[in-house]
């Protein structure tokens, strides 16, 4: 099924079994970000060894990718598969076929770049369930309609053509036909789409957002201008976001690594994951322990009335 997002309502039907009494509803929320998706695994593994799990996760683009891994199979050996997947990428795997093959590709007027075969090979690699509904939990993949504008939910169907159109960066990647629309990167209109864990009944949001900031990333090529592009939109649009989240829910944005890598290299993938999963492990453990602190300060009051 695809909605659009004013349209759509998020339902957690069946939120996973096996929580602990009292446990907070929890969602993910995966940002975009091309290669720079890589340090989301190391966040992912953090949340995980702590025993945090989602009861729905939310992405586009790169990001959808990683959360369809996880709603596929939310278990640390998952992780593991994850992060040999993104530190063996290289920027031929993900982008075949060279300069020469990308400047042919304008000469012959084609509506992008570069083929999506080698994207889609990227997904097979990460081996996500086949479809929405063998998913283990529920998954919202965010899409943008290239003739409308409108934000577009994918959350039922073939699994890999919507990850192959959340992806589909305008003009780089071919856009994807799917039931009547023509589908392109979901980071167009929304790159880290809390909206959409806020349309249902969740009291906790883990944010791993691993999109350019302000500029980190050193422009060298078109490539670089579009994605700086895409990040000049998602501070407009995270502002918004952030505003719209209502105080009783705890919202957590894990921090990033800094990576000034281009738009095509895949190298350091390793000392991105480990740094972000560093800094993930310290943020989590602060948040236990601030929490911790909260619960006896509360025991203590009933104890001492």
């Amino acid at each position: 099924m695809l909605a659009s997002a004013r349209d759509h309502h998020l339902v957690v039907k069946n939120p996973r079994s096996g929580r602990p009494r009292g446990e907070p509803l929890t969602a993910f929320v995966l940002s975009g970000g091309a290669n720079q998706g890589v340090s989301q695994v190391g966040m992912l593994r953090a949340l995980l060894e702590r025993g945090i799990l989602p009861d729905v996760v939310i992405g586009t683009s790169a990001g959808a990718m990683n959360a369809a891994a996880l709603a596929t199979s939310p278990t640390l050996e998952k992780i593991d598969h994850l992060d040999e997947m993104w530190c063996a990428l290289d920027g031929e795997t993900v982008f075949p076929g060279g300069a020469l093959r990308r400047a042919w590709n304008i000469l012959r007027r084609d509506d992008h770049l570069i083929s999506n075969h080698g994207l889609g090979g990227v997904i097979d690699r990460a081996e996500v369930a086949p479809t929405f509904a063998e998913l283990q939990l529920p998954l919202r993949v965010i899409t943008t309609d290239l003739m409308t504008g409108d934000e577009i939910v994918i959350v039922s169907g073939p699994l890999r053509p919507a990850l192959l159109a959340s992806a589909a960066m305008p003009g780089i990647f071919p856009p994807v036909d799917l039931n009547g629309h023509r589908l392109v990167d979901g980071a167009v209109v929304n790159l880290v789409p809390i909206s959409h864990a806020i349309a249902g009944p969740i009291e906790r949001i883990f944010v791993l957002d691993v999109s350019d900031p302000k500029g980190e990333r050193t422009i060298r090529s078109p490539l670089d201008v579009l994605i700086r592009a895409f990040g000049i939109s998602r501070d407009q649009r995270l502002e918004l976001e952030l505003q719209w989240v209502p105080k009783e829910i705890e919202l957590v944005v894990m921090p990033r690594a800094v990576d000034d890598r281009e738009f095509f290299d895949f190298s350091g993938g390793r000392e991105l994951v480990d740094e972000s999963y560093r800094l993930a492990s310290e943020t989590l453990d602060d948040l236990e322990r601030r929490s911790g602190f909260h619960r006896l300060r509360r025991w203590w009051k009933r104890l001492a009335s």
